[in-house]
C-alpha cells in the first residue's frame, strides 16, 4: 500500500502516468486494512489512502491475478496470468512479493533457525502467519530469541524471519528483554509485558491468495485450503 500511495503521487503530478495494482488474491473485506478502526492509526491510514486512489480511478485494481510469465514487447514488460489475462505493456514493474532476512553476515555463528520461517526455533511456532496475526503473537523476549552462540540474539524484524507480521512495538520489548539478560537481570528478562493490537491487515498470505476464498472467511486462523499441485514451466523472454 505504501508503494501504491507513492505511485499515485507520481500520477497526480503527471497525468500521463497510469498505475495498475495487481493482487494475487481476490478482494476480501480487509484488503484495505482496518481504516479508522485500526488500533494502529498510521497503518489504518495507509489502507484509507490506497482505497481512495482506487476509488478515484487513479489506480486500477486487478485481483485474482497469478502471474505465469513476463515478456518484453518493444522494451516494455507484458505480464500474463495463469488464466490467460494479460496486462497492458508497462515501463516499470514493481514486484512486492515478500522477503527473507539476510543472515549471511552470521554465517560463522551457531544459529538455531526454523527451516521454513528462518526465525529462532523457539519463536517460530508463535509467529507462524498461517496460525497468527501480528496481534495474536505471544509476548516473548530473550529466552525465545537466544541461539546456541553465547550472548547472541536476533531481534527486530529479522527475528521474524519470513513472517510478515512484525510490529515495531514488539521489537522494543524484545530489545528491553535482551538488554536485561545481558546485564544479568534474568527476572526482568523473563518478565515480558506487551499488548498488541489485533485489527487491520497483519496476516500472512494464507487464505487471501485465492479469489474464491472470500466466503470462507478471511481470519488468519481459519482452516488452510488444500494445497494446489505445483506446476513448473520455463518461458524465455520474447523480443
Amino acid at each position: 500500500m505504501t508503494a501504491v500511495i507513492q505511485l499515485d503521487e507520481v500520477a497526480r503530478r503527471d497525468p500521463s502516468t497510469t498505475v495498475t495494482w495487481v493482487l494475487r488474491r481476490g478482494v476480501v473485506g480487509d484488503t484495505f486494512g482496518g481504516g479508522g478502526a485500526d488500533e494502529l492509526p498510521q497503518r489504518g491510514a495507509l489502507g484509507t489512502r490506497s482505497k481512495e486512489a482506487v476509488d478515484a480511478g487513479r489506480v486500477s485494481l486487478v485481483t485474482g491475478f497469478r502471474t505465469e510469465r513476463v515478456d518484453l514487447l518493444h522494451g516494455r514488460a507484458v505480464v500474463s496470468a495463469e488464466d490467460g489475462r494479460t496486462l497492458d505493456p508497462a515501463d516499470h514493474v514493481v514486484v512486492l512479493t515478500g522477503f527473507r532476512p539476510d543472515l549471511s553476515f552470521l554465517s560463522e555463528m551457531r544459529l538455531e533457525l526454523d527451516a521454513i520461517l528462518q526465525a529462532p526455533v523457539k519463536l517460530a511456532p508463535s509467529i507462524d502467519p498461517n496460525e497468527h496475526s501480528c496481534g495474536s503473537v505471544a509476548p516473548h523476549g530473550a529466552a525465545e530469541l537466544a541461539h546456541p552462540e553465547p550472548d547472541l540474539y536476533i531481534a527486530g524484524m529479522k527475528s521474524y524471519g519470513r513472517a510478515p507480521t512484525f510490529l515495531a512495538m514488539t521489537g522494543y520489548e524484545q530489545v528491553r528483554s535482551i538488554a536485561a539478560a545481558l546485564a544479568g537481570d534474568h527476572e526482568a528478562a523473563r518478565r515480558v509485558e506487551l499488548t498488541l493490537p489485533d485489527t487491520g491487515v497483519c496476516n500472512g498470505a494464507g487464505l487471501f491468495e485465492a479469489p474464491e476464498t472470500e466466503a470462507a472467511g478471511g481470519g488468519c486462523c481459519a482452516p488452510a485450503p488444500a494445497a494446489d499441485p505445483l506446476a513448473l514451466s520455463l518461458h524465455p523472454l520474447g523480443g
